[in-house]
């Protein structure tokens, strides 16, 4: 019988037992770090949201098969169920908290985590860096942060919720003055196109035409691919496949099933079509990419 090896997927409380009724997790990374090696040191996933900033260190971050630079100033950001792992070259420093979804919208009645460009779409990159002269200001907000964490003032957590807020607003400015988002564009189309990600997430492995998902958001196929091209500049259909793409790469490489049943959950009625569409996209056979790592 095949076990199936899957990437864990990490809750807030194996990290702090403490935390568990808010919701929340700060730390320093260092401390982080050594605390929590056993458990972070492999690829792993979240079931929360993650940010962290690094003073010192250098070295590599892999997110969904994407690396990126780690270097003084950079900020990291996740969505639940994300897979990464870091691989430093210099020990790091810096600051890392996480929360849930209702940690934060909880306190906002008219707020969400998708106002942000780094949490709302993965399109947008995982990865800010400062320039030298904003490393400061950051490393301030991300230290109040922690601080508030540790002690056990009166009103803790509205004060955490509206330091993060706070801390958010500011890397928001930032970003979206340093990085292409896709947020420019109308809201009624922001909306839909959020929809539209939620749809897939929830389907990719059994549907994947463009029809299905129009027929979920109550548009027309047309009208669904004017929205995606118009905010992420991508056809819907590109859309459905990176997703069951990203899932074909987590699969085989975290999992230990066969290359015909990764093709059988993903959806393919036939082996060779599998092979075929992953080969054209990613310029490798499943067989070569797995072998890979």
């Amino acid at each position: 019988m095949e076990i199936n090896k899957t990437v864990p997927i990490l809750k807030i409380e194996q990290f702090d037992h403490k935390v568990s009724s808010h919701d929340f997790y700060s730390n320093t990374f260092e401390n982080h770090l050594k605390r929590n090696e056993s458990i972070i040191s492999k690829p792993h996933s979240h079931n929360f949201f993650l940010c962290v900033f690094f003073t010192e260190g250098t070295g590599i971050h892999e997110i969904d098969f994407n690396t990126y630079n780690i270097q003084p100033g950079s900020v990291f950001f996740l969505k639940p169920g994300q897979t990464h792992f870091w691989d430093f070259n210099s020990s790091p420093k810096g600051y890392i908290f996480f929360h849930t979804q209702g940690f934060y919208e909880f306190n906002f009645v008219n707020a969400s985590l998708s106002q942000f460009p780094f949490y709302f779409s993965i399109e947008n990159p995982s990865i800010l860096n400062l320039s030298d002269s904003m490393i400061a200001h950051f490393k301030y907000l991300f230290h109040q942060i922690n601080e508030e964490h540790q002690g056990d003032e009166v009103y803790k957590y509205q004060k955490l919720t509206s330091l993060i807020d706070q801390l958010y607003i500011d890397l928001t400015r930032y970003y979206t003055s340093s990085i292409p988002v896709i947020r420019k564009t109308s809201k009624t189309y922001l909306k839909a196109l959020e929809n539209f990600h939620a749809a897939v997430e929830k389907h990719f492995r059994a549907e994947k035409s463009v029809q299905f998902y129009a027929d979920q958001l109550n548009i027309t196929p047309k009208h669904l691919n004017r929205i995606t091209k118009a905010t992420i500049n991508k056809t819907s259909s590109d859309v459905i496949k990176e997703r069951v793409l990203l899932e074909a790469k987590r699969m085989l490489v975290h999992s230990t099933h066969s290359l015909s049943s990764i093709s059988e959950l993903l959806g393919f009625e036939e082996y060779s079509y599998f092979s075929k569409t992953f080969k054209a996209n990613t310029g490798s056979t499943p067989f070569d990419f797995r072998k890979k790592y």
